[in-house]
This record gives C-alpha cells, sequence and structure tokens, in this order.
C-alpha cells in the first residue's frame, strides 16, 4: 500500500509490468487510502482504451481496471477479447455477478479455478453468487467443505457470517463470524456492512453510522455502503454528507436510478436546511410583530393616525419609516416619541423591515355580507380555536384577524413552514361555519 502511495497510480497502471491480484489489492489501498487516486485510476483507463495496439496483458489489465471503475459491460466486453487467462475468468464471473448474472458467474468462477486462479477464492466467490441465488444450503455446503488457512481469513468468516443471517437464524451466531471477520481484518467492507445493517435494522444510528463510515472507507465502495450512509446522514439533516456520498455512487454508475434521485432529494432539502435555533428566534420575532398596537397606552391623536394609516401591529409598525409617519395629518413629534418608546421596548424600530413592507391586500367583497357577517372580520383570528400548528402559522404569516385570513388563497397558506393540508382543511372548516372561505375558494 505505502509503495502505491508514495508513486503515481497513473503510472503505476500504464507501466508494463506483470499484474494479477496483489497489484489489484495495491490499487484498492491506494484509492481506499486517498480517494483522490480514483481520478488517477479513471485517466490511465482512458489512456489504455485510447491505444487500438494494447497488448493483451493490457487488455487484461484494461478489463479488471474497469471493473474497479464499476463499467461493468465494459469490462466484459474487455475481458472477453482478452487472454482467456485465470484472471480475465475470475474478474468475468466478477462482472457476471454484479450486473444480477449469478449463474454466468458461478460458470466464470469455476472456469478461473480450473484455469490456475486460487481456488479458495473462487470457492468463496461461487458461495457468494449461489446466496444471491438464494441457494442458501449450497452457498453453506462450500463453506462448510472448505478446511485449512482459509478459514481464518476475513472473507471466509465474513462469507460464512453473511450466509448464516440469509438463513434468518442464529443472528447471534452470524454476528460472531463478522466480528471475527473484523478481528483479522478490521476494514473488511463486508463484515463491517453486515454489521452496520443489523444495528440499523434495530435502530442503533450511531453505532450504524460509524460502521457504515468504515466500511465507506473502502474501494470499491459496495452501493448498499453509500446508500444507507446517505440516508442516515439525511435523517440527521446532515445532506452535504449524503451529497457526498450519492456523489460517488454517481462517480462509478452515472445513471444509477435510485442515487440520481437521493442525491436530487439531499439537494433540495439541503438547500432549505435551516438552523432550528434561528428559527425558534424568528417564531418568536413574529410573534413580537403580531401584537396590536391597541396592546400599548397610546395617546388618542396617536391611536386614531395610527388606525387611519391602516397600522395595526408592531410589524407594521417596523415597516412604516419616520418619515411616513410625520407626513400623516396631526402626527407629530410627542407621537413619534411615543412611538419610538413602545418599540424600543420590545427591542425593535421604526422602519426596520420597511424592505419588507407588504403589499397591499387584494380587497375583499363584502358587499354580499350582512353587518353580521362584516363585524366577523374584525374578530381576532383566536376567535377560531384553531389547532397549535395551524395558529403558529397565523404568526408567522403575520395574520391577525379573520378578514386578514380570508385575504388568503389556500396556496399562499401551504407555503407556511409545517402548514400541510389538515390544517388548510381545519382552516376552511372553521371558516365554513362562519359563512366565510378563503380567496380563491
Amino acid at each position: 500500500m505505502t509503495e502505491v502511495q508514495m508513486i503515481d497510480l497513473k503510472d503505476a497502471i500504464l507501466a508494463n509490468a506483470s499484474f494479477g491480484p496483489q497489484d489489484i489489492a495495491k490499487i484498492r489501498q491506494a484509492i481506499a487510502s486517498d480517494f483522490i487516486h480514483f481520478a488517477e485510476l479513471r485517466d490511465a483507463v482512458g489512456q489504455i482504451e485510447q491505444d487500438p495496439e494494447r497488448s493483451p496483458a493490457m487488455q487484461v489489465k484494461l478489463g479488471v481496471c474497469q471493473v474497479l471503475l464499476g463499467r461493468f459491460k465494459d469490462a466484459e466486453a474487455t475481458l472477453g477479447s482478452a487472454d482467456g487467462g485465470a484472471l480475465s475468468l475470475f474478474y468475468l464471473g466478477r462482472c457476471a455477478y454484479e450486473q444480477g448474472y449469478y449463474d454466468d458467474a458461478i460458470e466464470k468462477y469455476g472456469q478461473a479455478g480450473k484455469a490456475g486462479y486460487d481456488e479458495d477464492a473462487c470457492n468463496l466467490a461461487i458461495a457468494e453468487a449461489k446466496r444471491y441465488l438464494r441457494d442458501l444450503e449450497g452457498s453453506m455446503l462450500i463453506l462448510d467443505n472448505m478446511f485449512g488457512p482459509i478459514e481464518q481469513t476475513a472473507e471466509y468468516q465474513y462469507q460464512r457470517a453473511a450466509t448464516i443471517a440469509a438463513l434468518g437464524e442464529q443472528m447471534s451466531q452470524a454476528i460472531t463470524h463478522y466480528e471475527r471477520a473484523l478481528q483479522m481484518d478490521d476494514r473488511h467492507a463486508g463484515a463491517l456492512f453486515g454489521l452496520a445493517l443489523e444495528h440499523d435494522r434495530h435502530g442503533n444510528d450511531d453505532e450504524a453510522i460509524e460502521l457504515y463510515e468504515r466500511a465507506a472507507a473502502a474501494f470499491p465502495t459496495g452501493v448498499g455502503v453509500l446508500t444507507n450512509l446517505g440516508i442516515l446522514y439525511e435523517d440527521r439533516n446532515q445532506f452535504d454528507r449524503a451529497q457526498v456520498c450519492y456523489r460517488r455512487i454517481l462517480e462509478c454508475f452515472p445513471d444509477h436510478p435510485r442515487a440520481t434521485l437521493f442525491m436530487k432529494d439531499a439537494s433540495a432539502l439541503g438547500n432549505i436546511l435551516y438552523d432550528e435555533e434561528t428559527q425558534r428566534r424568528n417564531d418568536r420575532l413574529a410573534q413580537v410583530l403580531s401584537l396590536p398596537v391597541s396592546n400599548f397606552e397610546l395617546s388618542v391623536r396617536s391611536r386614531n393616525c395610527l388606525q387611519k394609516m391602516g397600522i395595526d401591529t408592531l410589524g407594521d409598525l417596523t415597516r412604516t419609516s419616520e418619515a411616513e409617519l410625520l407626513a400623516s395629518k396631526n402626527f407629530g413629534e410627542t407621537s413619534l416619541y411615543e412611538i419610538r418608546e413602545i418599540l424600543s421596548s420590545k427591542g425593535l424600530s421604526l422602519g426596520q423591515f420597511a424592505h419588507e413592507k407588504k403589499p397591499a391586500e387584494p380587497p375583499v367583497d363584502t358587499s354580499h355580507m350582512s353587518p353580521d357577517e362584516q363585524a366577523l372580520l374584525d374578530r381576532p383570528i383566536s376567535d377560531l380555536n384553531l389547532s397549535v400548528r395551524a395558529r403558529k402559522c397565523m404568526v408567522r404569516l403575520g395574520l391577525n384577524t379573520i378578514g386578514e385570513l380570508i385575504r388568503k388563497t389556500g396556496d399562499e397558506m401551504l407555503e407556511c413552514k409545517n402548514f400541510g393540508v389538515t390544517s388548510l382543511t381545519e382552516v376552511r372548516e372553521k371558516l365554513t361555519d362562519l359563512g366565510l372561505k378563503l380567496r380563491g375558494d
């Protein structure tokens, strides 16, 4: 691993030298140690592909590297026209396995073993393919008939654990084998994923994330690892981390449908992610801004002036400049001083939110209403006895009276955070009881 990291990985791949399982392991280790090497692998593959006179050995190297890049169809075509040797056959089996052709994978692995590829590696790969074919007895039979040093390898312990887990029995035994695999190789991606999955299923998110993260450090990283880790990150509103997971899948599988969809969702949710403490502060501010000016002691002159200007709340005052107030008839410096004192007591000031001045609300046709019905419009929204969620939305929208409420459309209401169809239905029912309805209904 150290040797690969100290040289240019691209040059190492392009070198006209022997190429076997140990060299493949070094490539994987280098990329796992620093994902920047992934680009070097991709560049090297692109350069080899441009050479129409590449040697048979380079053809095999190209096919294996295409497998590492996740380009299984390309690798299948490349290796299919290679030298027909043991390495080519084994990775043709890998191509078939990754594409879900498990019977073909078993056949190729068997041929690779006969051609001289490591027999234990072929048998473990066949056991894995049989497990995905749901031939669990066949998979376990292969594992039971493997003896010697192979039993003390992480890959063997992992395959045994995964098969026991697939049988759905003795999960404690499966976990024991996963843990044995990690004792032999604490970076074994399969064992890390298997343990993470068990914690995930039981709601142990902290443990699952820690194990998924360790599994994600391997290369090639399984799509299941990155997908599950991304979902857990999203559950914690860590959308930037989730996007990294999905982006890594798309690096290898640009058209992966689930990763594409998840990436789009995580990006959208990340863009609207808000700080909860900021939201709480904004809610408290909205409550203060919704306070009616009639709650405060004002001179008759000031009160009359504000009423004529249509200023009902502290929020209206913060959207009004001093110049606008002084331009009102009978509104002088004494009244201005009163207003400043009131706002200052709440940490506000005149004109503070002048840039957010609300556009004029569309007029409500009250010609068909009786005097009593028209009087309803001046009643406070609290008279509707709405649920807590609906009431909070009224505060956020700065709505104080029923008349202000019916100027809103259903779509405008739904734009308010945490205000859904259920709350909208509730509001409509309350208004219907009073013979009223939202604008546009």
